[in-house]
């Protein structure tokens, strides 16, 4: 009997038998979905605890479901028949408050919710995945207290989820669209090392809870990194997830639990950096043309299986010798179907082509893994650059980057004639 006793104790406290998606503090090893990232899993997890989803090969259904029901965004609540296509500009109106001006933007910002908002001078607009939201722009003073125009923001990818928005010598750290207490702060004094009136920013998630959330900043012609020091407990995580889930965290973090990618992450987003200083844009984000007006990171997914291409017809032998055509290999490559874009889950707004991994392509392993991958965006005037976050390049696609701002974000039908700020006419 007292044996049962000590063995029921002990299976209640390191075993996950009745205990799956739990969080007790009281016990040595946990069963939730984010035990994985925390490192704090029973033994038996893997084996007892179900997967959320399923992946791999239907990593591309699964994630539309996900986002559909539980993990559903702001913006995805407004009906499709609602969405009004921006207005031209008109005499009236102040060309930064047009969305198809063809002005260029000061900021990007993706809440922790998803809702996903563009800055330009006084006014800011809300997104959706295909174009502007009825109703903006609004004034950013009237929501966020702000007066316009401002430099740069991002959203920290954990569970907290917490936004900041940079202008001049101070930033302003919001939960959702709430500013918190004893805010504006000094630059100086929150992020050491970090440059006033940045030109654009953006936050990537930590490889664990061992690792380091960074943020990167954009002055000029270089950039600098900055890694936060604290991370939420798991405890902390659990509880904020009850009141205030974050979309973004809950994402990656269901991803890591999924596929244990441990490995993957730490290479992606990389360990502690002894990075000193700033160091040139143009150098180390190959394709990217300084300076940039904003930056924003898109959502962790998992790189496409690719599809092994239908075999040639027969043709007879020739004694005479072809030399490859570029031809045959662009049409080739612009064949290939693309799946899913990384910030709502659909392939028609960025037109994904992933003829940059031609190599993968042509000779597809009998047993295809598929990998972690994070893509960042820059705006620079009217235009935007899709950059992957590990190699640190503009990708290769058809159309190529950089693409036109109004046309794949804004909705807008046809761009205005531009004005005589505009630096890039294409």
């Amino acid at each position: 009997s007292f044996a049962f006793t000590l063995l029921s104790l002990l299976r209640a406290t390191h075993s996950c038998v009745g205990r799956c998606g739990s969080f007790d503090p009281q016990t040595k090893c946990q069963c939730d979905s984010i035990c994985v990232y925390y490192g704090s899993c029973c033994g038996d997890f893997d084996t007892i605890c179900p997967k959320k989803t399923a992946r791999g090969d239907t990593f591309q259904e699964a994630e539309e479901v996900t986002d559909r029901t539980t993990l559903q965004p702001t913006f995805n609540t407004v009906a499709p028949t609602q969405t009004a296509s921006p207005t031209p500009v008109t005499t009236q109106e102040p060309p930064d408050a047009a969305a198809c001006s063809g002005r260029p933007f000061d900021a990007f910002l993706q809440l922790k919710n998803g809702s996903i908002y563009a800055f330009r001078g006084e006014y800011f607009f809300e997104l959706d995945d295909k174009s502007v939201l009825p109703g903006y722009p609004k004034l950013i003073q009237d929501v966020w207290g702000i007066s316009g125009p401002v430099d740069a923001a991002f959203t920290r990818i954990n569970c907290h989820g917490k936004s900041y928005i940079f202008k001049g010598k101070k930033y302003w750290r919001f939960d959702g669209d709430v500013l918190d207490e004893n805010y504006p702060r000094d630059i100086s004094a929150g992020f050491d090392g970090i440059p006033d009136d940045a030109d654009a920013s953006f936050a990537i998630p930590a490889p664990s809870h061992l690792g380091k959330e960074k943020a990167y900043f954009f002055k000029g012609n270089k950039y600098y990194q900055y890694e936060f020091k604290h991370q939420p407990s798991h405890e902390e995580c659990v509880r904020m997830s009850r009141t205030s889930p974050s979309v973004l965290f809950t994402r990656y973090t269901d991803l890591f639990c999924d596929q244990t990618w441990e490995d993957f992450f730490t290479d992606l987003f990389g360990n502690s950096s002894h990075q000193t200083g700033p160091r040139f844009t143009s150098r180390d984000w190959q394709g990217v043309r300084p300076s940039v007006d904003a930056a924003m990171v898109g959502r962790v997914y998992l790189s496409p299986k690719p599809t092994p291409a239908a075999p040639p017809p027969a043709r007879r032998p020739s004694s005479r010798r072809r030399r490859p055509s570029k031809k045959r290999a662009q049409r080739r490559r612009q064949s290939r179907q693309t799946l899913f874009d990384d910030l709502w889950g659909y392939d028609d707004l960025f037109g994904y082509d992933y003829s940059d991994y031609t190599d993968i392509f042509d000779e597809i392993p009998t047993e295809y893994k598929s990998t972690p991958l994070q893509n960042v965006y820059f705006f620079k005037k009217d235009k935007y650059y899709r950059v992957d976050l590990q190699t640190k390049r503009v990708d290769s696609a058809n159309p190529p980057y950089p693409r036109s701002i109004a046309k794949y974000w804004l909705g807008c039908k046809h761009e205005e004639t531009p004005d005589a700020s505009r630096a890039e006419k294409r």
